[in-house]
């Protein structure tokens, strides 16, 4: 994923600039092995200045996360996807956006919350809270326009736009840990092709 940025009258403090660089450093090497002397170098600030911002690691772990979740926000509402008139087209432009952003390194495209909460879900329950809040509420900018198109196309099958849209999460999700594990970002690409034949099976697009 390109780096979303919120341009603000924050931008060159040292809180931001730590979050930025927790941001990029956490998605490359883990949050474990992350240290606040990492942290303090990338920003290009004291460990005082870390202290005065993040009373601990961990904080600074909830705050990143809560950052990634706003940054993300507003990148994904200024997306292309949003613009066709048909709601079905609306959700396939989403998987084909998800792909079209699997660019450069693994570390640069891949999911911050996400990275984050298979590493600290059972030893950081803030820090895990603070993802399943990025992770969930941008599942449920989908909702809308998975229901829509079920009404428009009369589908009344079992499952429900809310399950289909947490699915394509864990779809894109699992993408990220096979181009991790593989070494190889065109492993994510296969995932969401798949995504989006699954969804067109699902509404009965041949």
């Amino acid at each position: 994923m390109p780096r979303p940025t919120k341009q603000s009258p924050e931008r060159g403090n040292a809180r931001h600039r730590l979050l930025e660089a927790a941001r990029d450093i956490i998605r490359a090497k883990g949050f474990a092995a992350t240290s606040v002397d990492d942290l303090c170098r990338a920003a290009d600030v004291t460990k005082g200045a870390f202290f005065h911002h993040f009373a601990s690691k961990d904080a600074l772990g909830v705050a990143v996360a809560d950052f990634w979740a706003e940054t993300t926000t507003d990148f994904f509402a200024a997306a292309p996807y949003h613009a066709p008139p048909d709601p079905l087209a609306r959700v396939l432009a989403y998987v084909a956006f998800r792909k079209a952003i699997i660019l450069g390194e693994i570390a640069e495209f891949t999911c911050l919350v996400g990275t984050l909460a298979q590493e600290v879900y059972a030893t950081a329950p803030d820090i895990r809270d603070a993802c399943g809040r990025s992770i969930f509420g941008h599942t449920d900018t989908l909702v809308v326009d998975i229901e829509a198109a079920r009404i428009d196309r009369g589908i009344a099958d079992d499952w429900t736009a809310e399950s289909l849209a947490r699915h394509t999460q864990a779809v894109i999700q699992g993408g990220f840990v096979l181009a991790k594990a593989g070494n190889d970002p065109a492993l994510a690409r296969e995932s969401l092709d798949h995504l989006d034949r699954y969804i067109r099976h699902l509404f009965h697009v041949t």
